[in-house]
């Protein structure tokens, strides 16, 4: 027997509360969660469909597919949102929810993952030189950035850290990633003197003593993901910085992680730094820059030999002449 899909909806916020209590998700994954379950409600309502049953399901993989050209991956996740509340309904007891048809649902392949993009070294300069440090909203955001690059921070995790994470004598900082998980980084001389150079200017910032974050706004509140974002966008605007792709405060978080493979550092370090659990979530962010293909294969011996031929003049390098057939 399907289960209606008014009842269906009806356990939402119950589901939320009990992934965030017992499993302990961020409020980031609650907050996914809750807009896979909201995608999927108006795409039943607006097929007018009566039951949650197979055919509906079919129809929302297509309607993700090619109205919102959502890729394999991002498919799969919001199927698996979807499997995880059928779950939670059987849990319930929920008449009907044996029925659900989610668990039948095939995992569609992924093809293959693209690799990051990541600025180069001297982009990344520019781009935090354009940030005006003779203002207290400067010197804030270039730490905030700085951190970001220097520590391949996520937005959220910056946007979560609080004055006790840092330790400025022992040049460490912990942070709270994906999951709850933490982890401990050093803080090289430069980073230390730009977060010194921001503390001493944050109690200026409104009502700063009423609140623990590290990074807070004008206001004196926690300094805001979507603020972090919007300021970024700005700086990128002025720098003038022309990329094939569009960079985000993420693109900080793969340069470092292809800098760092660049001046090969092991993938375990930058797994550690990245806060992955699997060399396999790394090696995505450590593909190597087009100069370095370059200079790999510059070393190839063939390629050494002919230089080396057209240097003695040993060889001469000539353009074909075109094919003429001949008169008889």
């Amino acid at each position: 027997m399907a289960i209606m899909a008014q009842d269906f909806f009806n356990y939402i916020d119950e589901f939320m509360s009990y992934r965030q209590n017992i499993y302990e998700i961020s409020p980031q994954t609650v907050k996914s969660n809750r807009v896979d379950l909201g995608l999927f409600k108006n795409f039943i309502d607006s097929q007018n469909q009566k039951t949650i049953c197979g055919p509906a399901v079919i129809d929302f993989q297509y309607y993700l597919k090619n109205q919102r050209h959502n890729c394999g991956a991002s498919i799969n996740r919001k199927i698996f949102t979807l499997r995880s509340y059928s779950n939670f309904l059987k849990l319930y007891d929920l008449s009907g929810s044996d029925a659900l048809p989610f668990y039948d649902v095939l995992k569609i392949r992924s093809g293959y993952r693209k690799q990051p993009d990541a600025l180069t070294p001297q982009q990344i300069i520019v781009l935090l030189k354009q940030i005006d440090t003779h203002t207290i909203l400067g010197i804030r955001d270039y730490a905030v950035y700085a951190l970001m690059y220097q520590l391949g921070l996520r937005v959220g995790e910056v946007h979560g850290l609080n004055l006790q994470n840092i330790d400025l004598k022992k040049n460490k900082i912990s942070v709270i990633g994906k999951g709850n998980k933490p982890r401990s980084l050093h803080i090289n001389s430069e980073l230390c003197d730009i977060l010194c150079q921001y503390l001493a200017v944050r109690d200026q910032f409104h009502n700063s003593w009423l609140t623990s974050a590290l990074f807070i706004s004008k206001k004196g509140n926690r300094l805001a993901i979507r603020t972090i974002e919007d300021n970024f966008k700005k700086i990128l605007f002025y720098s003038s910085i022309n990329t094939p792709f569009k960079v985000t405060c993420h693109t900080l978080r793969h340069s470092l992680a292809s800098h760092l493979n660049d001046n090969d550092v092991d993938i375990l370090v930058i797994q550690s730094i990245l806060g992955h659990l699997s060399t396999r979530s790394t090696e995505p962010y450590i593909h190597p820059s087009l100069d370095r293909i370059r200079k790999a294969l510059e070393k190839l011996p063939g390629v050494k030999f002919v230089k080396e031929l057209i240097r003695k003049g040993e060889l001469e390098l000539r353009f074909q002449k075109s094919f003429r057939p001949k008169r008889e």
